[in-house]
């Protein structure tokens, strides 16, 4: 009786260790998992903020329908000025400005065209997949949003914002990691996710993560 009795006190201090163990490792495990999800899902947003500044920059103002961005970077283009010469110390000395240096052709200002997508992504880039999460444990879009909001002055300001949900980010890994972290972050006051820009502010096009 006395041998059963070790066994299973041995048996059981086996198992509280082993309890003990992955009480400590799942968070560890799971913070590793969030931070490698978060690092690609944080790169798949700067594109984003990439694509919709150059959007405004031509279009002055953002939009919030992912068509509309794809197709832009796909097939539209960016002026770019080339710089051939610039005012020497002898030409200021003259009283030359830029401009009229120009109208004598002693410099030159040569605007062209250039792709969106060769310009901020290279050619080879996956443009389509720009709207996707970058999880492989998912197949679901970021929200996009666009609008413009009136300041306290009055001035009318273009804003956007792209965002997912950290149970969308965070799918498949332990699920009450995942409510405490959302938990929280709304008593932080803060997304549950990662985002960037913003609907309700004017100028923020800062992501969450910065």
């Amino acid at each position: 009786m006395k041998t059963v009795i070790q066994i299973a006190l041995i048996i059981l201090a086996v198992v509280f260790a082993f309890l003990i163990y992955k009480s400590v490792e799942r968070p560890i495990e799971f913070g590793k998992a969030k931070d490698a999800r978060y690092d690609v899902t944080v790169e798949r947003l700067k594109d984003i903020r990439k694509a919709q500044v150059a959007y405004r920059n031509v279009n002055g103002k953002f939009t919030g329908s992912w068509d509309t961005l794809i197709n832009f970077v796909k097939t539209d283009s960016l002026p770019l000025v080339k710089k051939f010469g610039m005012l020497t110390d002898s030409m200021i000395d003259a009283g030359l400005t830029e401009a009229k240096a120009l109208a004598q052709g002693l410099i030159i200002r040569d605007t062209i065209k250039i792709s969106v997508l060769d310009t901020l992504f290279g050619k080879n880039y996956s443009i389509d997949q720009l709207k996707m999460i970058p999880v492989t444990d998912t197949v679901a879009e970021f929200h996009l949003g666009a609008t413009i909001i009136t300041t306290g002055s009055g001035i009318k300001v273009p804003v956007f914002e792209a965002k997912a949900h950290n149970n969308t980010i965070l799918k498949n890994l332990d699920r009450q990691l995942v409510i405490n972290l959302n938990d929280q972050r709304r008593t932080n006051e803060k997304y549950p996710g990662l985002k960037v820009g913003s609907l309700t502010e004017a100028n923020n096009n800062a992501g969450n993560w910065e």
